[in-house]
């Protein structure tokens, strides 16, 4: 692909650096900015800048949030006895376009991989036993992605849980062995979140 100016090309390839834009879609994206007045090309940069500067980690749910504490958690609405487990916000996400779940979450950051050198100390773990140890939490759900590393992380909190009294359970299986949460549909992953079933750890 030729260009006629360095900055577009520059613009092209930084938006191409993103997943799933290719530089055909970059160079469409960089040509509807040019189109655009110099005001909205001024509040979409600053709007990114705003985001990447401001935006942190939730202390208590490790979501991403403006502030210490993300909305979600901040929200006195939400069923403070159900935690949902997920492995990535955007897991959450998707749990959240489903609306049929109205408990906090977790984020773990990840799963259990010894292949690729993630172990449960790289996981948020800890911090989800302390708050099990709160008292407030009745039911732990785990949503994680039903591929081996998920299943192992899974059984690994699970056995973590159990000496505190609280209740393990699992998304129904409408998700595919080996498939991604994130990529589920949203009747199908609503379904599994409201037909969770007990998680026995043998």
């Amino acid at each position: 692909m030729t260009f006629s100016s360095k900055l577009i090309e520059k613009a092209v390839e930084a938006f191409a650096s993103m997943p799933g834009i290719g530089r055909k879609s970059a160079l469409r994206l960089v040509l509807h900015l040019l189109k655009q007045d110099k005001s909205t090309t001024e509040q979409f940069t600053a709007a990114l800048t705003a985001m990447r500067e401001g935006i942190r980690e939730c202390r208590v749910c490790h979501n991403l949030a403006d502030s210490e504490v993300c909305q979600i958690c901040a929200d006195a609405r939400r069923d403070r006895s159900l935690v949902c487990v997920v492995e990535s916000i955007r897991d959450l996400m998707a749990i959240e376009e489903t609306s049929q779940y109205r408990g906090l979450y977790h984020v773990l950051g990840g799963v259990i991989s010894p292949i690729e050198g993630i172990g449960p100390s790289d996981l948020h773990i800890e911090t989800l036993e302390e708050r099990v140890k709160q008292g407030e939490i009745r039911e732990v759900i785990m949503a994680i992605s039903p591929t081996i590393e998920g299943e192992t992380t899974i059984y690994y909190i699970s056995k973590k849980l159990r000496p505190l009294g609280v209740q393990v359970s699992a998304i129904a299986r409408g998700v595919a062995f080996g498939g991604d949460l994130e990529y589920a549909d949203e009747v199908t992953l609503g379904r599994s979140i409201v037909a969770r079933v007990p998680y026995e750890a043998k």
